[in-house]
């Protein structure tokens, strides 16, 4: 499950309706009720915050919106896009990672899930990161 306030508009994440699990965008946010609107591919779907799961931070989702990836010569792995850059301490080990943009700097010492790092990505880019973000 994942706390309703973690939840924003353009994140991704994982809705079940009745046992079909598939990955969607939020598109929409019912303060009230508590509801988040996901689209899984075809239109957008009210479900309930116990009907959604978190997406696994990885190389893979970093890839689908378009990170560089560098390997530097101590092993540590930096992704890029644009001024954003994420260090993680190797190949695939997204357990702890430093990121920063700009001047301001954050630090992680446990995985953090695909929303949430769209959520930091945002904060401090101010632009959302999705398919269509700047490269």
């Amino acid at each position: 499950m994942i706390k309703y306030s973690e939840l924003k508009k353009g994140g991704y994440v994982m809705a079940n309706a009745d046992g079909d699990i598939r990955r969607g965008e939020i598109e929409d946010l019912n303060n009230s009720d508590k509801q988040v609107c996901v689209n899984t591919g075809v239109q957008g779907f009210w479900f309930e915050t116990e009907q959604l799961s978190p997406i696994e931070l990885n190389e893979k989702e970093l890839m689908n919106f378009k990170f560089h990836k560098e390997v530097k010569e101590d092993g540590t792995i930096k992704y890029m896009k644009g001024a954003f850059r994420m260090l993680i301490p190797k190949e695939g080990d997204f357990s702890r990672m430093e990121i920063w943009y700009r001047d301001e700097q954050r630090h992680f010492e446990e995985p953090i899930a695909l929303h949430i790092f769209q959520n930091h990505f945002f904060a401090m880019t101010k632009v959302f990161l999705n398919t269509g973000s700047f490269d």
